[in-house]
């Protein structure tokens, strides 16, 4: 006997690095569990009606400005879901009208939580590491520490195209580079690096689905531009002088801030940093550390 297959979209919902979780009814399948808001696709809705939907219908706010995240396809034992994930930053302004009992956790409480098991692949890319190395060198993958991932900062298509196919979630690489690798490589890619230089040239239908972007920003506009193309994740730098960028103006710890508390997205702090400065960048709202020497 055939299963049936259930299709359902998903909204992640996304506030300063949070993410919005609910719970389902023991009666519901997969029941007793954590859930992301969503729900079954009608006969007469594409996905991301069916997501605008969900959303407003169970968590309480009207969400207009959504990304397409993946789509996933899983089997159990009794049926088999289809899943059709978006995601969007939620203003300040509407945190107030989401209903109960959804409530917002931290990436890292994320682990802590029980999904049905289709859930698995979002909890992975939803999980960054706290430290991402910077490099020149394509050969610092094979030696990385399990608990951080490389940015091969000036590595080229070859190195990446020829690189094992087992290491490519342990790095990530500039999108010029990305864009040429075939799409399955794309996204077993950790992330893919956006530079300030080239946010403004973007939108969000160049951001390929499957994949997480992390971009470099240094102000305010930067990180707007990179919130609104879709950016999972931020670099903001300069925190501290650095060897590299001797020129560059260090923001320091409060204006570090300031920025932070700008966007939804997952910021790391980069420049003139250490591992050992994790607590610290914790402290001022981000949520990694990132740097090149001390790394």
């Amino acid at each position: 006997m055939s299963k049936i297959e259930v299709k359902v979209a998903i909204g992640l919902l996304f506030s300063h690095g949070r993410v919005l979780v609910g719970w389902r009814d023991k009666q519901q399948h997969q029941g007793n569990k954590n859930e992301f808001p969503g729900g079954k696709i009608e006969h007469h809705e594409t996905p991301i009606s069916a997501c605008k939907r969900e959303i407003f219908e169970e968590v309480g706010v009207e969400v207009d400005e959504w990304f397409a995240w993946d789509e996933i396809y899983h089997e159990y034992d009794d049926i088999i879901v289809r899943l059709y994930l978006f995601y969007s930053f939620i203003p300040d302004q509407l945190l107030g009208s989401i209903q109960d009992p959804w409530t917002w956790y931290s990436r890292s409480d994320l682990t802590s939580l029980n999904f049905p098991k289709a859930n698995n692949i979002i909890l992975e890319r939803l999980l960054w590491p706290h430290y991402i190395k910077i490099s020149h060198e394509c050969m610092d993958v094979y030696h990385l520490p399990s608990d951080r991932i490389v940015y091969l900062r000036d590595a080229n298509f070859d190195e990446i195209n020829d690189l094992e196919e087992i290491y490519l979630n342990k790095i990530i690489v500039n999108i010029e580079i990305a864009k040429n690798l075939d799409l399955d490589k794309q996204k077993k890619l950790n992330a893919i690096h956006i530079k300030q230089s080239q946010l403004a040239s973007l939108t969000k239908k160049d951001l390929v689905m499957g994949c997480r972007y992390i971009a470099a920003c240094h102000d305010l506009e930067s990180i707007s531009i990179a919130q609104r193309i879709g950016c999972e994740a931020i670099f903001i730098s300069p925190v501290q002088k650095t060897n590299t960028h001797i020129n560059a103006q260090p923001l320091g710890w409060s204006n570090f801030q300031s920025l932070t508390k700008a966007t939804h997205a997952l910021v790391f702090a980069l420049g003139g940093l250490t591992p050992n400065d994790l607590k610290t960048a914790q402290d001022f709202q981000a949520y990694g550390v990132a740097g090149v020497s001390a790394f």
